[in-house]
Formats: C-alpha cells, structure tokens, sequence
C-alpha cells in the first residue's frame, strides 16, 4: 500500500516561502486524489489544498491565493507552494492520499497519511 512521505518543512520568517513535497512510498501515487492537512497545537487538523488525479483543485479560505498545490505524475510527487506565510500558517503539516475524488471537495477523509513535516513561520 502506498506511504506519503513529507519534506520541504522549515523555519521562515513572515512573508516569505517554502515548498513542500510528498512522495510515494511502497506504491504509487496513480488514480489517486491527494491532500494537504495542517494541525497546530491545541487545534484540529483542518485540511488545506487538495487536488484530484485530473488536477482539480480546491483550498481552504485561508490560504487562497498564497498556496498553490500540484502534482508531477511522472515523478509521482506531489507539492504545496506556501507564499506569503504568516505566523498562523505554523503547524505540522500532513500530506493525504486517497481513491475516493470526495476529499477534494472535503466530503470523505484519506486513508494514507504521512507522518507530517513542521512549518514554522516567526513574525
């Protein structure tokens, strides 16, 4: 079964950028629809991009228009482009994958997660 695997966390200061990736691990990453979950300390997890095989996009309300996900098929990864981070973008952040198209629109939850990557963003 396919394991996501995060990189690209870090510490920024604000207004500035990083990319996250997420690779396959064990599998592939093919027919499936992925997503970007965040979670910071004391809150829930709360997702923030998600894209379909297809490459339908949807984002949450906070992060329109500063993130940018995507996919590379042939190199079976997946990224998130953050600019513009404020310090509420702090949190580990999770990548998802999942058969079912309905986590695009936020109407079914992944069943293969990664162990997540810290992204930090001081003022």
């Amino acid at each position: 079964q396919v394991q996501p695997v995060e990189s690209g966390g870090g510490l920024v200061q604000a207004g500035g950028s990083l990319r996250l990736s997420c690779a396959a691990s064990g599998g592939t990453f093919a027919g499936y629809a992925m997503a970007w979950f965040r979670q910071a300390p004391g809150k829930e997890r709360e997702i923030v991009a998600a894209i379909s095989w297809t490459g339908d996009s949807t984002y949450a309300d906070s992060v329109k228009g500063r993130f940018t996900i995507s996919r590379d098929k042939a190199k079976d990864t997946m990224y998130l482009q953050m600019n513009s981070l404020k310090p509420e973008d702090t949190a580990v952040y999770y990548c998802a994958a999942d058969k079912d198209v309905r986590i695009v629109i936020g109407k079914s939850y992944p069943n293969y997660w990664g162990q997540g990557t810290q992204v930090t963003v001081s003022s």
